[in-house]
């Protein structure tokens, strides 16, 4: 595949100057062309089709979410929505998402050198790895699994009174890391865990400010308890905690308790948070106690975390791909030999119940 043609869509100049300058400064990605309304991108798109569009949100004479519903219904294309997410606007992103886009990121701000230089890599990244997508799949969620009753009265305390080693009692930990498709690949997954099912923790690439609201949506639709994960929260059952943007989260254990570290640091693969940090820390801190699944996403990251884990004795699950939106990371984790089972998306919520078990 040559270059990826990128339409810039965006009613600011100064925008339309700054993106184009991105997109220039990556070998990968060509610039089609700008436009500042999408009137002037749909006359622009009449002469050529784009490979990747990026849209904003709020435009003049008419909205980014109305013509994405447009482009997806008349048209399908891979869609970034680049918008300036509030705490208060990431209802908006979640309802581009809903209608097709393939992900959201934050424009670039010119703060300091290191802030625009890590902007510039995450939104190059993730057009490159937009015009690399599939359609978008729509998946129906499976009923709730139904599990027996984890514990006996001897599983908690065998004959003799004596109990196990630690190694053997300490609860089952889920770790899980996706990039681009993966928020609607998570909340099928989640979506279709019993109410006991044991601690997760994700790491889901996307922007500071909109893991909140992404865990607060899937909180109201599971009946597993969904939050965004904060400093010393501990890893119970029932509950999933998916990783702040812009914030490394790490796997730790005290005794018989597992909790997560939230920590700031340089990109790692490119990304904050990243999954090989949060793989890496469950290698050490979980060894055979975790169940670690790869998924839909570009790029390697996770791929080396996931190897460190199966040889720490950890179970390790990838996403096939022909459920994956991009079939990168999965792949990647392959190559390595880091991978134990490769199952489709469908089944990964029984998988991994059934091997934390």
């Amino acid at each position: 595949m040559g270059k990826i043609k990128v339409l810039v869509v965006d009613d600011s100049a100064v925008v339309r100057q700054t993106l184009s300058r991105i997109i220039a400064s990556d070998s990968r990605l060509e610039l089609m062309a700008t436009a500042s309304d999408p009137f002037v991108a749909a006359k622009k798109m009449l002469r050529e089709a784009p490979d990747v569009i990026t849209l904003d949100v709020e435009m003049p004479r008419m909205d980014g979410l109305t013509f994405l519903k447009r482009i997806m219904s008349q048209h399908p294309l891979p869609v970034v929505i680049i918008s300036s997410l509030t705490q208060k606007g990431t209802e908006t992103g979640l309802k581009a998402l809903e209608y097709g886009a393939v992900e959201i990121i934050t424009k670039p701000k010119m703060d300091t050198k290191e802030f625009f230089e890590e902007s510039r890599i995450r939104i190059c990244d993730v057009i490159f790895a937009a015009g690399h997508t599939r359609p978008r799949k729509k998946f129906t969620v499976p009923p709730v699994i139904k599990v027996e009753p984890r514990y006996s009265a001897d599983a908690v305390i065998p004959s003799g009174g004596k109990h196990g080693s630690m190694i053997k009692t300490t609860e089952k930990v889920v770790v899980i890391g996706a990039s681009t498709g993966g928020t609607e690949a998570l909340a099928h997954i989640l979506q279709s865990l019993p109410h006991d099912s044991p601690g997760i923790v994700i790491v889901q690439h996307m922007p500071e400010h909109f893991t909140r609201s992404f865990a607060n949506r899937l909180d109201e639709m599971c009946d597993i308890s969904v939050k965004e994960a904060q400093n010393n929260d501990t890893v119970i059952r029932g509950r999933a905690l998916i990783a702040p943007g812009n914030k490394h989260t790490l796997l730790k254990r005290s005794g018989a308790r597992y909790y997560v570290e939230i920590a700031g640091g340089q990109l790692v693969n490119r990304h904050r948070p990243s999954v090989d940090v949060l793989f890496r820390s469950t290698a050490y801190s979980a060894g055979r106690n975790a169940v670690g699944i790869i998924m839909t996403g570009m790029g390697n990251d996770g791929a080396q975390g996931l190897l460190e884990m199966k040889q720490a004795g950890a179970y390790t699950i990838a996403q096939d791909e022909k459920t994956c939106v991009v079939f990168g990371m999965p792949n990647e984790a392959i190559k390595l030999g880091a991978v134990n089972q490769v199952v489709s998306l469908d089944v990964i919520a029984s998988t991994l119940v059934k091997k934390a078990r």
